[in-house]
């Protein structure tokens, strides 16, 4: 009777913490819809304004989704932050399969990135593990209050899978 009421215990637990999980949140200016199957993670660091994660269906590989806003004239512009993010990669210039796309979305200016190779996961100035066969796919949203970097890292094919949960991720909070 016992590992009944620890599994009934441990389901309610279940049920209250991913009820406390907002549907939406905001970075910025900017309210964002959390995708139904990625998961609020609490920010491990002051500079994330958000933090969400996803798994795999086998739940072997996880996806992270980071949010940054440092407010007006704050953390670099668009170009400086798209070549931040390219060179966490060991590979670099052609060798790197990169994209970036400065696109309008909702009348707002949004710079999409997508880069796939060694990923050097790590804090900045820290050390740095080498991820072989990862994925980033990075947006930012410029605004007058301060540009929103939004960054999701993940194995190739979980990020794959969830390019399009992105991107419906970027355009929710675009008004």
């Amino acid at each position: 009777m016992k590992p009944y009421w620890i599994a009934v215990v441990a389901c309610l637990a279940i049920h209250l913490i991913a009820a406390e999980a907002p549907g939406t949140f905001k970075v910025g200016e900017f309210t964002f819809q959390r995708p139904e199957k990625w998961t609020w993670v609490e920010t491990t660091s002051s500079m994330r304004k958000a933090q969400l994660k996803v798994e795999s269906t086998d739940g072997k590989a996880t996806g992270e989704t980071v949010f940054f806003h440092f407010g007006a004239g704050e953390g670099g512009d668009a170009q400086a932050n798209v070549r931040r993010w390219l060179g966490q990669f060991t590979e670099q210039g052609d060798k790197l399969d990169s994209k970036v796309e400065e696109k309008t979305v909702r009348g707002r200016k949004v710079t999409f990135v997508r880069a796939v190779g060694t990923y050097q996961s790590g804090m900045p100035g820290g050390p740095k593990s080498p991820m072989p066969d990862h994925m980033l796919l990075g947006a930012i949203l410029e605004s007058a209050g301060g540009s929103v970097f939004v960054r999701f890292t993940a194995p190739k094919d979980l990020g794959t899978a969830n390019e399009a949960e992105f991107q419906k991720l970027i355009e929710s909070g675009l008004p």
